[in-house]
């Protein structure tokens, strides 16, 4: 397999600065997955104009290790037309040379962090060969699951005393922030969540967030806030490393905000690197919208005040409408906690899930069905039931549905749609989809909301009228009643804030 790589990508390689720690993780999963590095004619020019000639000289030390592409594919002429309708300047001419090696068959994927790429490869119908970085490393996951040996301790809760503050991945916030290491030291009593590499201790993610209340001074963001009760995200770094951790901790923000009862969440953030420019676009799929400056610094904010429209469900994350159906949908017990893992049960080992996998990170989701109907659709509520018989199934989890995709093309098709948020490997999904050739499965997108504090099981749901016998449990998606789901939320003393109407 042929990997060509953006000329950001082999510029942030030979730069030989630990703050791109994210580009290493990405060339070791190159070399185990036995990617050939390709290197276009165009990149090879534009590092050779480099003000900085120490990567300059670093790169054409290192050229040798890149298979680099002697004569450039001619320009392909629905390429040629997509050039003409998005190419302003010459930088997007030469990405547009980039594109045109997959696009023709010469490379299999190109890797890129680029937007307007990206923006390319969708009218070009080749988006499934066009990776950021994150979304290549839960490919590569998916397809080797051997190969994975990579281990992520799941996130922690550490006082800001017991992180190892010369720690490599911080070395960017030192840079950007005078006098880091000073606040830093200041919190130490102070909690943060961070992640970490099992087999040396290296930090691959780190979150802290602060409570302000109505007193608090904005003086220094223009314009200036309102007096609110709102969230600040102080400091919030990811490494990519195909784990989804940017999501968990987005997770985790909104999770506090809840628990605070806070009206907005901001956070203040500097775009000149590709780490933050990620950040900035993941928190603006969630609802976060720009709203100034605090001196060099970009504020965007989060309204976080209950709403619920079915055009904006990651915006108004994590609220549900009582006005949506509701759904009991089964899930077996050896899927429910890898897919699941903040619904745990109490009798299973938290010891088995301290290691991170891509699935059980994300909020967004995947289940698999063959189910006949009804179906859900975008919006509605879905309660997942863990089989396990009469007094060990139990329901555990609130979801509510993005997307129900039945029009799947084939099996590549069907590992490309469940890729980012199944829990199973790319093996087990073929399997899945040669199973009943009469009868392919379908694939139901949702995100995660909320896990019941106390647990109902089978022998309840009969006893509370909401299953009808032992005969009655759901084996597709079993409608309930508005009664029914309000029973559920009384009896498994759910916090309701997250529920409008």
């Amino acid at each position: 397999m042929k990997a060509l790589l953006d000329t950001n990508i082999i510029i942030h390689r030979e730069s030989g600065k630990v703050v791109n720690q994210d580009i290493g993780i990405l060339f070791r999963w190159l070399d185990r997955a036995k990617y050939t590095k390709n290197i276009h004619p165009v990149t090879i020019a534009e590092i050779k104009k480099n003000s900085n000639s120490e990567t300059v000289k670093a790169f054409m030390a290192k050229i040798g290790s890149y298979e680099q592409i002697e004569i450039p594919t001619p320009l392909q002429e629905n390429v040629k037309k997509v050039s003409e309708e998005l190419d302003i300047n010459e930088n997007d001419k030469n990405d547009t040379l980039l594109i045109n090696e997959v696009y023709s068959g010469r490379v299999d994927i190109l890797i890129t962090e680029d937007k307007k790429i990206h923006q390319k490869a969708a009218r070009l119908n080749i988006s499934e060969k066009v990776f950021k970085i994150d979304p290549f490393l839960e490919k590569i996951f998916s397809e080797h699951p051997d190969l994975v040996d990579y281990k992520v301790l799941n996130v922690q809760k550490k006082h800001f005393g017991h992180i190892n503050l010369s720690d490599d991945f911080f070395t960017s916030l030192k840079e950007d922030y005078q006098g880091f290491d000073k606040w830093f030291l200041r919190k130490t009593d102070e909690f943060a969540y961070v992640t970490s590499n099992k087999e040396n201790e290296l930090i691959l993610s780190f979150l802290y967030l602060k409570v302000e209340d109505e007193t608090e001074n904005y003086h220094d963001i223009t314009p200036s806030f309102s007096p609110k009760k709102r969230l600040k995200v102080g400091t919030f770094k990811v490494i990519n490393n195909g784990f989804r951790l940017g999501e968990r901790f987005i997770k985790i923000i909104f999770d506090n905000a809840i628990v605070n009862k806070v009206d907005e969440i901001y956070v203040t953030i500097f775009d000149h690197r590709d780490e933050q420019k990620r950040l900035i676009e993941l928190m603006e799929q969630w609802g976060f919208v720009f709203w100034g400056m605090k001196g060099k610094e970009r504020v965007y904010v989060r309204n976080f005040r209950p709403s619920f429209e079915i055009e904006k469900l990651k915006a108004n994350y994590p609220y549900i409408s009582r006005k949506k159906n509701v759904f009991l949908v089964p899930i077996y017990e050896s899927y429910h906690t890898e897919l699941l893992p903040d619904s745990i049960l109490k009798t299973e080992s938290h010891l088995e899930y301290v290691e991170d996998f891509p699935h059980r990170n994300g909020i967004s989701k995947v289940y698999v069905s063959r189910a006949i109907e009804p179906h859900p659709k975008t919006g509605d509520i879905l309660i997942f039931y863990r089989t396990g018989g009469l007094y060990k199934s139990v329901i555990s989890t609130i979801g509510i549905v993005q997307k129900v995709i039945f029009d799947i093309k084939n099996v590549d098709d069907f590992i490309f749609q469940c890729r980012k948020g199944s829990v199973f490997p790319e093996s087990e999904l073929k399997a899945m989809w040669n199973y009943n050739v009469q009868k392919r499965p379908f694939v139901v997108r949702f995100m995660y909301i909320y896990s019941f504090p106390h647990r109902i099981n089978m022998k309840q749901l009969i006893d509370l009228g909401v299953l009808k016998g032992v005969d009655d449990a759901p084996r597709g998606f079993r409608p309930i009643s508005v009664e029914e789901f309000e029973l559920i939320l009384k009896e498994t003393k759910s916090d309701e804030s997250f529920i409008i109407d």
